[in-house]
Parts: C-alpha cells; structure tokens; sequence
C-alpha cells in the first residue's frame, strides 16, 4: 500500500470521497456527522464534529494522517500536529476547488489515476446538467439560504452550483466571501429587493421551515413566496464541498430549477 495507512477524516468529504475511490480499509475514525456512504456509520469509529475533536480518542487510532477542512478546524489541527500527527486543512470553496479537492487527496494516498478518473466523470455530470440547463426557457433567480438566525447566503461553490443548474444567485457578491459571517444579511429586507424567484434552505443540520421564511414581514412580496417556491435541499448534499454537491445536490438544485422553468417559460 502506497501512502498513509491510517486516516482519520475530521469532515464528511474526505469519507465519501474515499470510500468513491475504494480507499475506505485506510479510515480508522470520522466525522459523527458523516452520511454518506451509509455504511461509513457502521463500520468506522467517531471521533469529530465539525468545531471538536476527541483528540485523546484520535490519538489511539494511531493515524498516520489526518485530513479536514476550513479555518475553523485550525485549532483541531494545531493540537494534532503538537502530538506529532501529520495533518492536511483543505479549505477550498468552489466547484473547481472540489474537483481539484479530489484530484490532491487521490494523489496524497498513492490512487492520483483513479481520483483522477473519478474528477473527470463528476465534470462530465456537472456538463450534462449545465447543458440541460441551457435548454430552459428562462433562468430564474435563485436565494440559497444556509442558515435562518443570523440570515446566512450561499457559499461560493453552492452559487456555482445554482448557475450550472440554471439559476443565478442573487447574492454573487456574498458568495465569494470565504467566511460565514461575511455572508450574513443584516437588512432581511435586501432579500425582499432582490426580488427571489425561488428560495433553496438547507439550515445546516436542523429541518428548513418554509412556513417561518414566508411569514418574515414583507416577504409576501417576494415572487418565491407568492409562488410557493420555498424548498429545501438537504444540508449533507450540499454544505460539504465534497462528491455529494456535486451528484446529488446539484441535482436536487437542477430539479427545482427544472419544474420553475416549465411552469414560468
């Protein structure tokens, strides 16, 4: 075996995409938050969430690398490489930062042809539905909510998502900011100029109420609200910058966009 031998993944995309690559023997301990693939929940131990660590457990997993990903897990890796372990802190945020995501961590653990291989097939996907979305007879516009207490927009790889599926973001200048709370509407009204044909939640680990959204005064007037265009995209498919936004985010974003454009063209 080329590479490391025992990985602990700190987040959900490292799992996923190492279990795509059929690297899953090399994980010893993941993210309590990981999903996909199911069964990653039964045959691996838990050893993070996503602002803590049990480091003391981590530590007798023996890892020879540990992978996880943004600014906010820095102090979880300080504390891991003052113990000695070999730690990689991905933080990319885009759709060419996921693919390349893949493509690096392929490479880091001796399968580069294969993570290869499997990049270029999630860009032929991406293609098919961008295509697809060229088609449409309008693009609508599109709010993507993140988080409902402070109001949170999209994350820059979630707003690439939404264009390719055929929507535009109506926060593009929100969505490069790397940072959550650069993301935050102070004025909730600023949605409401904006004027939203559809409105996406994915509240991050709690259920989107589309309900407490249409309620916020003055929303009523909001093309979205009007139209009960409200629809959640569930947060494990689209919040982590891993194969999931990629597969079936972006496809459940296309499909909203989809059933928009046929109802509206």
């Amino acid at each position: 075996m080329i590479g490391p031998r025992r990985i602990v993944c700190l987040t959900e995309e490292p799992t996923e995409t190492l279990y795509a690559l059929g690297e899953q023997d090399r994980i010893v301990g993941i993210s309590g938050f990981t999903v996909r693939p199911p069964v990653a929940r039964k045959e691996k131990p838990k050893v993070s969430a996503f602002t803590s660590a049990k480091v003391g457990e981590i530590l007798k997993l023996q890892p020879d690398f540990v992978v996880g990903f943004s600014d906010i897990q820095a102090d979880i890796a300080a504390e891991l490489v003052r113990n000695g372990i070999e730690v990689w802190i991905a933080n990319h945020r885009s759709v060419d930062g996921i693919l390349g995501y893949i493509r690096r961590l392929g490479a880091l653990v001796g399968v580069a042809e294969r993570a290869n291989a499997y990049a270029d097939e999630l860009q032929r996907g991406l293609d098919h539905i961008a295509e697809a979305a060229a088609r449409l007879p309008r693009r609508p516009k599109v709010y993507f909510e993140e988080w409902d207490e402070p109001l949170i927009t999209g994350i820059r790889w979630v707003a690439e998502l939404v264009r390719i599926a055929g929507g535009d973001d109506v926060f593009p200048e929100r969505s490069v900011e790397s940072l959550a709370k650069q993301r935050i509407l102070e004025d909730a009204s600023e949605v409401v100029r904006r004027a939203p044909d559809i409105i996406l939640g994915s509240w991050c680990g709690k259920k989107f109420r589309p309900g407490k959204v249409a309620a916020r005064p003055g929303w009523d007037a909001i093309p979205a609200v009007r139209d009960g265009e409200l629809h959640e995209i569930k947060s494990p498919m689209i919040l982590q910058p891993g194969p999931a936004a990629l597969t079936d985010g972006v496809g459940a974003i296309a499909a909203v966009i989809r059933d928009w454009a046929v109802r509206h063209g």
